[in-house]
């Protein structure tokens, strides 16, 4: 009798809206490195490589560790291109293949796939969506940014109508249940929320949860403005990495301890197995 080989697909986190300046790429390295604290074994796919806002933070943190001589640690990553081609038919299809490879190679030994989207609505970025487990969209605190996900009557604040990018999460969420009947669980992360009660902080939160009922989202308190987080970035280092950070002469605050702990917040938030680690030392 022959047996058939089990295919281990590894859980996947999206990080991905369609507007820049939102603290996607930063909430993506937290992410991964928290992961990788955690004990997971976890692969990073830059959807953006032109840019290339998360490659050029895992270099920089690959670079800072040789250069201090300390262990730090590091996801596989693999960067996806946008296709060249002329063709619409064509390029799609090649970015169809590079994205495949880039997943199919990383699942190899990745209990968790990070993949982070550019800011725009590209053929790329949907295909990232549609593989999504959990889907985490950065938002801003502000009705600006709450464009994104819905048009709202501007004097009553009411929903008018869901946003492009909603529908493609719709459509994404779509073709991951026709592909493998799998569900796309979408955390809204309002990231920047200042320190004081305002009223425009209540309206948007308000109209939040009217929208997270009707479209099917979480929402979950996201980042803080603080500077700890670019000067964090030169270095490639993260809120997680605290003994790094201190070697660096970086004094841990009060204000950083909280950013550190809105971290923790998130990835709590995240629905995932137990990691390996823990799993091994429970059997």
């Amino acid at each position: 009798m022959s047996s058939v080989a089990v295919e281990q697909r590894a859980q996947v986190i999206v990080l991905g809206n369609e507007k820049g300046g939102s603290g996607k790429s930063t909430a993506s390295m937290h992410v991964i490195v928290g992961l990788l604290r955690e004990g997971y074994r976890v692969g990073a796919i830059d959807l953006d490589a032109r840019q290339g806002t998360l490659n050029l933070y895992l270099e920089a943190r690959t670079a800072f560790a040789k250069a201090r001589g300390i262990d730090l640690p590091v996801p596989r990553s693999a960067a996806v291109f946008r296709s060249e081609l002329d063709s619409r038919a064509e390029a799609d299809a090649d970015e169809t293949g590079r994205f495949n490879a880039a997943m199919a190679d990383l699942s190899l030994d990745c209990d968790i796939i990070v993949i982070d989207c550019p800011g725009s609505d590209t053929f790329l970025s949907r295909l990232g969506h549609a593989q999504a487990d959990t889907l985490i969209t950065p938002i801003n605190d502000s009705f600006v940014d709450f464009a994104m996900l819905a048009k709202v009557d501007p004097d009553n604040h009411d929903v008018v109508r869901p946003s492009i990018y909603s529908e493609m999460v719709w459509d994404a969420r779509k073709r991951r249940f026709s592909r493998d009947r799998g569900r796309i669980d979408w955390i809204v992360m309002r990231n920047r929320l200042g320190a004081t009660e305002a009223r425009n902080k209540r309206d948007v939160g308000t109209t939040l949860e009217v929208l997270a009922k009707r479209i099917g989202f979480r929402t979950v308190r996201g980042f803080g403005e603080r500077v700890i987080f670019r000067e964090l970035y030169l270095q490639g280092l993260t809120l997680m990495d605290v003994k790094e950070v201190g070697g660096l002469g970086i004094h841990m605050g009060m204000s950083h301890v909280a950013a550190r702990n809105e971290v923790r917040a998130l990835l709590a938030a995240i629905r995932k197995p137990a990691p390996p680690l823990v799993l091994s030392a429970a059997q």
